[in-house]
């Protein structure tokens, strides 16, 4: 199932967490309806019956940085 991931860093010298732009992950099922192998000739009104019609929880990471960020001269 396709998703979203979803980053954020903590930067543990000044406190500050820049969260990162959403990235889409995509699978490779055909009965996802957002995946690359989703094939062009499903179309509505089956699709709806026979693929998964929204994508999954994002993946959610928060990465620690033992430095200060780029905004406080990191």
């Amino acid at each position: 199932m396709c998703r979203w991931r979803q980053v954020c860093f903590v930067f543990q010298k000044c406190g500050c967490a820049i969260q990162q732009p959403d990235e889409e992950v995509l699978c490779d099922s055909p009965n996802c309806k957002f995946s690359p192998f989703h094939p062009k000739s499903c179309q509505l009104p089956a699709c709806r019956k026979t693929c998964t019609q929204q994508r999954g929880y994002p993946q959610q990471h928060t990465v620690t940085v033992n430095a200060v960020c780029p905004n406080h001269g990191g």
